[in-house]
């Protein structure tokens, strides 16, 4: 039988159209929660929450590596919800994989920090902006466990996934005397379509 845990409350989840993202997005709706439920791929996020049962949340494209679209959809959950009360950034991708670092072009590495690493700060800068007034807010975003180890042949993905940690500790102390957590937790190889993006060598 599922509870209610977080009945009333509201948490956006990035990433949502696919993979942990949706998982977490049906799970926290299931237990009570209105979810925000924010993707790039609006097509994907429309056709993942059409064929949930029962899903009374919210849908909206948002690139989370721009920081116009995070602020709007923020501002929208505020204006609509009157507040929030949770993140769970699950958003990000992969780059290139199976290389060393000589075959992997600062472009590359850009893009993979831009997603990851920006976009973290980007919506926790929005989210914990929206949490303050009350002193309340939990956050939680998605690291890895590359970015605690550093997998050889993802050198952009295990330094942007670092650097997520490291933004999650330094605001977790810097919100920890106003009511708001935020942690990152760093999971395996989880079967989704970010790891289907990978060679099957770099998944071995």
């Amino acid at each position: 039988m599922t509870t209610r845990r977080f009945e009333g409350q509201v948490v956006a989840v990035t990433g949502a159209a696919s993979g942990i993202g949706l998982a977490v997005s049906k799970r926290l709706a299931s237990e009570g929660a209105h979810v925000v439920a924010w993707d790039r791929d609006e097509a994907a996020l429309g056709q993942a929450f059409s064929n949930t049962p029962n899903f009374a949340g919210t849908v909206r494209a948002v690139d989370i590596a721009n920081d116009a679209s995070v602020a709007s959809a923020t501002n929208e959950v505020i204006a609509r919800k009157g507040k929030l009360d949770g993140l769970v950034h699950c958003a990000g991708i992969v780059g290139p994989n199976g290389k060393t670092i000589i075959d992997v072009s600062a472009e590359e590495f850009d893009t993979v920090c831009r997603v990851n690493l920006l976009g973290s700060f980007i919506v926790t800068h929005h989210a914990v902006k929206a949490m303050l007034p009350r002193n309340y807010g939990r956050v939680l975003l998605f690291a890895s466990i590359a970015g605690k180890e550093g997998n050889a042949g993802m050198c952009a993905y295990s330094a942007s996934k670092a650097g997520v940690i490291g933004l999650a500790k330094s605001v977790g102390k810097e919100m920890a005397t106003k009511g708001i957590t935020v942690n990152a937790i760093a999971p395996g190889v989880v079967r989704t379509p970010l790891v289907d993006a990978m060679t099957p060598e770099q998944v071995k």
